[in-house]
């Protein structure tokens, strides 16, 4: 009998919503959740023993600890596969769900495994380490997804041999293996034809794909800074005191907009960093190390910048979709187009 561990985070493993999200990792015996359906379409030789759950905030705001217990939890347990997810497009889930496989794979030296949407950044930080299948956009897809994983699950645990990436439906690994065109063609004979249908705008297949690269070019410098205009944009989450308009502390979807007139600094107390991917004990004793007011008023008062624009912007980065961040930067760059904002300075963590 084959053994199998599932992660799940606090809405998957029923903890609860959001409410929960920093709920500790812990270990329950058996399956439940999207578990039970996993369970339905292993064989039945496998069987999955154990469900880990932890909350998406514990993860992403403590992730040493939190990788640290759950290792803790699985020292003596006996599996032969470790399995995550699916976390589709959530970018907190994703990450946590890289984060532990991978984690996994280097302590206890066992295939691990979990599936996510091509959107969540969290395929770009560890699909070259563990196996990531695509999946879909939300849990809509999840009776999609799971059987996926469980074919390929099933295959690698008997000993089978797996197809590449691209056949078994995971992400490129970046590793590149020596395959035979079926019945034998010269390398020569596939070039011209692959050139002969770009030529005849035919569809065809790359044998050596090359990532795309989206290019933004570099704006012009501003002939005189000190006629300008300049606003403060940031991603290191820095919000007045309470988060009044419910930005979330990872995997964004929402940004604010805040006065700033008049404020000589960001005032501890009064201003808080919500972002889950940093610590922010610095931030929230001198937000200014993050959004850096009390610099730019000192250029402003010195005449550098013509004059600082009046509202900050803010979001969070960490685990922020792609299509998120596209989304809301244009949406806060078109704002200060309109306001004749010159320039921007943008900072992070």
């Amino acid at each position: 009998m084959k053994k199998a561990i599932y992660y799940l985070n606090q809405f998957f493993g029923q903890i609860g919503g959001e409410e929960k999200a920093d709920y500790r990792p812990d270990i329950q015996e058996g399956v439940f959740g999207p578990g039970m359906l996993l369970k339905n379409w292993l064989e039945p030789d496998i069987e999955v023993t154990h469900t880990v759950v932890c909350g998406d905030n514990y993860f992403g705001s403590k992730k040493d600890e939190a990788v640290e217990i759950i290792l803790d939890l699985l020292e003596n347990k006996t599996f032969d596969v470790f399995i995550a997810g699916p976390a589709f497009m959530a970018g907190r889930y994703g990450f946590a769900c890289g984060e532990i496989c991978k984690a996994v794979k280097e302590t206890f030296n066992v295939p691990v495994l979990t599936s996510m949407n091509v959107e969540n950044p969290a395929v770009e930080m560890y699909r070259k380490d563990i196996y990531i299948f695509s999946g879909g956009r939300s849990a809509a897809t999840m009776r999609k997804d799971v059987p996926t994983m469980a074919d390929f699950i099933t295959r690698l645990l008997a000993g089978e041999e797996t197809l590449s990436a691209r056949e078994e439906g995971y992400f490129p690994m970046g590793i590149r293996g020596e395959t035979f065109v079926k019945p034998p063609k010269m390398g020569a004979d596939r070039a011209v034809e692959m050139l002969l249908q770009k030529l005849n705008d035919d569809e065809y297949e790359t044998e050596i794909p090359i990532p795309k690269i989206d290019k933004v070019p570099i704006a012009p410098p501003l002939a005189d800074l000190n006629k300008e205009t300049v606003a403060l944009v940031t991603s290191g989450g820095i919000v007045p005191e309470g988060n009044p308009d419910g930005i979330q502390s990872a995997s964004a979807t929402k940004w604010g907009k805040y006065d700033i007139t008049g404020q000589g600094e960001l005032k501890a107390g009064e201003w808080e960093t919500i972002h889950a991917g940093f610590d922010p004990s610095a931030a929230n004793e001198n937000p200014n190390v993050v959004v850096p007011l009390d610099a730019m008023r000192h250029f402003e008062n010195e005449g550098k910048i013509g004059r600082l624009y009046h509202f900050l912007y803010t979001t969070v980065g960490t685990g922020t979709s792609q299509a998120e961040a596209s989304r809301m930067g244009n949406e806060i760059a078109n704002e200060l187009l309109e306001a004749n904002v010159s320039a921007i300075v943008l900072t992070s963590t």
